[in-house]
């Protein structure tokens, strides 16, 4: 698997970034009928995340050669995620994402992998939820493949212009004894 880190992500710093994954990640726009990202999309995300105690973006980066720290990374998907939302202990995702160059590489397996410990051990959530759009099957596929279920419960929500149908997964986590 490739070697990912996580950064938080603010406006400051990161907003072309952030607009770039999203540029580069068409077939995400596509199912909301849109033609791609939407300009100023990530700043608008940015500025979300910043407003809404308890929210965290948190970039996806890669090595551009990895074992090379000099060499620097680049954002290459975001993790955007509600702590103690819908209630206390639960922590919502309400994206994971990739660009569409990056994607079936392991670097959205591996982004979870690194932040699942950390909500579990020190954010102390006991439960990630999550809603999928019904029409995006390779999603569906990715979060089950990483351990999320299916709840069993959709609902219809507005995205624009389009009414669509998410269904929900949840995962339960477990802290680990020996982490501090």
């Amino acid at each position: 698997m490739p070697y990912v880190s996580l950064i938080a992500l603010d406006t400051e710093n990161h907003v072309a970034a952030l607009q770039r994954v999203y540029e580069l990640t068409p077939s995400f726009w596509d199912l909301y009928g849109l033609l791609g990202a939407p300009e100023g999309q990530g700043e608008r995300d940015l500025k979300a995340i910043e407003e809404e105690a308890g929210r965290y973006g948190m970039g996806i980066l890669l090595p551009n050669e990895p074992g090379n720290s000099d060499a620097g990374a680049q954002l290459v998907g975001l993790i955007d995620f509600r702590l103690h939302w819908p209630e206390q202990g639960v922590c919502y995702v309400g994206m994971l994402m990739v660009a569409e160059p990056f994607q079936r590489q392991g670097i959205g397996t591996e982004a979870w992998l690194t932040l699942e410990p950390w909500l579990a051990n020190e954010a102390k959530m006991h439960t990630v939820r999550l809603g999928v759009e019904q029409f995006n099957p390779d999603a569906l596929k990715f979060f089950e493949s990483i351990g999320f279920q299916l709840t069993g419960e959709s609902q219809r929500v507005r995205s624009g212009k389009r009414l669509v149908r998410l269904l929900y997964l949840e995962k339960q986590l477990e802290a680990d004894s020996n982490a501090s």
